[in-house]
């Protein structure tokens, strides 16, 4: 490679987003004079830079115009999706095939029809995309992407659910190894490749050769498939005997990459084995899921500082009524209350009113990282749903669907959310900590920094209602005393 292109290359390995939007532009403009193929792949690659790079953001800052930079960028990629297959079908028709074969004659007069018809059609896609929007989105997105370094341990969590992906669609392609289950292996392996190249530096640099060479190989048994799929469909052998023949060829082709594939990712030395070695294990894969939605919280909530408050003070409760016997059995909802106190004023991004409600459509919406399963995440957005505002009421939407023992929990841990954030309700931080006592049927509660004096003092009263609803018992807030606890 001239050392100008070796500069190039690094240079575009060590780019970021704004650096690859740039780069579409420019692509574009390359690719519009006459859709040659190298132009035409540069900017493919460009586009689905961007596209997989918006893919991990999206999930750490929820910024609608990810959404619209992704469906922009992919109606024009997809409209270069048939070109592209068209240019690469024509070069292996070159190599399986001599000039005087019939059957490659037929090929390439195909294909040269489909090649001028779609460049019409990628034109047309090139006219109607919106450069000055484009540009907008670059302005502001990049600086997006700067609230988490690379290399960092969310990013490896990213990573380890595309290796989740494609290893399964790994496991199927070996088990029924048909056409469909390859090119969806192939996709799954693209995915996980562009987070490691996208935001893994080192990882990147440690496994690129390795990832290029099986992603090629399955690009190439994807190309052959579509190519005698092509021959199928246009009748391009004139005999049983020519239909054999090319058969042969394409068969033996594929299954050299196949085995290819096969060497590199099957038994002890896998490579499956040796990138999961790199990624979260065990208590980490959870641990790291929390700080995903801590950070996704973050980029929402305009006060998270007070959340956090709210989730340690929430916490405190939760360990004072579990200390004193007054919490049913259930699955992590220690886990599920910090949750929903950490997320339980995003909906505040979108209007102070009814902001639980919008914090609650907001978690329901958003996919549970790994380490986290749906139905715990939607426990705590139901939780957050109701640290406000009216009181549970049976038979409410957001509570069908929930088993009598499901409701207990999320009742009684959405009193102990909405008490909590009374405390805190100036967001001065100033009571620190709860102490829990269970005392001759009451449930008394004392509250370092509280005074009945104090103007909180009767948002807290009316806060505490819920608990007192679910334990049925009174509960009383008194200000902490240290000599008693």
């Amino acid at each position: 490679m001239p050392a100008t292109a070796a500069t190039a290359a690094k240079k575009s390995e060590q780019a970021g987003l704004a650096f690859w939007m740039a780069q579409v532009l420019e692509e574009c403009d390359r690719a519009s004079a006459d859709f040659a193929a190298d132009p035409v792949h540069d900017l493919r690659v460009a586009l689905r830079r961007c596209r997989s790079m918006a893919d991990g953001l999206m999930a750490i800052h929820p910024d609608p115009a990810w959404k619209d930079m992704k469906k922009a960028g992919k109606r024009v990629f997809s409209s270069l999706g048939g070109l592209r297959d068209v240019q690469v079908i024509e070069e292996w028709v070159g190599k399986l095939g001599a000039a005087e074969d019939p059957v490659a004659r037929t090929l390439l007069h195909y294909l040269a029809n489909r090649e001028a018809q779609l460049k019409t059609e990628a034109a047309h896609a090139l006219r109607a995309f919106d450069r000055k929007q484009w540009t907008r989105w670059s302005s502001h997105l990049p600086r997006r992407a700067t609230r988490v370094k690379p290399g960092s341990a969310i990013f490896k969590h990213l990573a380890l659910e595309r290796w989740v992906e494609a290893h399964e669609l790994h496991r199927r392609a070996l088990r029924n190894r048909s056409q469909v289950a390859f090119h969806q292996l192939r996709i799954g392996l693209k995915r996980f490749r562009y987070i490691v190249e996208n935001f893994l530096p080192q990882q990147h640099h440690a496994w690129r050769d390795d990832l290029k060479e099986l992603q090629d190989a399955l690009g190439e048994v994807h190309d052959l498939d579509v190519l005698w799929a092509t021959a199928l469909q246009i009748h391009a052998f004139p005999d049983p005997e020519a239909q054999a023949r090319w058969h042969a060829r394409v068969r033996e082709e594929r299954a050299l990459r196949i085995a290819k594939y096969r060497e590199k990712m099957v038994g002890k030395t896998s490579l499956w084995n040796v990138w999961r070695a790199e990624l979260p294990q065990g208590e980490e894969i959870k641990s790291v899921a929390l700080q995903r939605l801590m950070l996704w919280a973050s980029n929402l909530d305009p006060d998270f500082k007070h959340s956090n408050h709210v989730a340690r003070l929430a916490l405190q409760l939760y360990d004072g009524l579990d200390a004193n016997g007054l919490l049913a059995p259930g699955t992590d909802l220690r886990g599920i209350l910090r949750v929903a106190a950490l997320l339980h004023d995003v909906g505040r991004s979108r209007h102070e009113k009814g902001h639980h409600k919008a914090s609650y459509r907001l978690i329901r919406r958003l996919a549970s990282p790994m380490g986290w399963n749906e139905q715990s995440l939607r426990l705590a957005g139901i939780v957050a749903r109701y640290h406000r505002g009216a009181l549970p009421r049976p038979g409410q939407k957001v509570l069908r669907g929930l088993s009598p023992g499901q409701r207990q929990s999320v009742l009684q841990l959405a009193g102990m959310l909405r008490l909590a954030d009374a405390f805190d309700i100036p967001r001065d931080g100033r009571i620190q900590h709860l102490d829990v006592r269970h005392e001759n049927g009451f449930v008394v509660i004392g509250a370092r920094g509280y005074s009945s004096r104090d103007r909180r003092a009767e948002t807290i009263a009316g806060a505490r209602h819920l608990l007192e609803t679910v334990y049925r018992r009174p509960v009383i807030i008194r200000p902490f005393s240290a000599r008693r606890a």
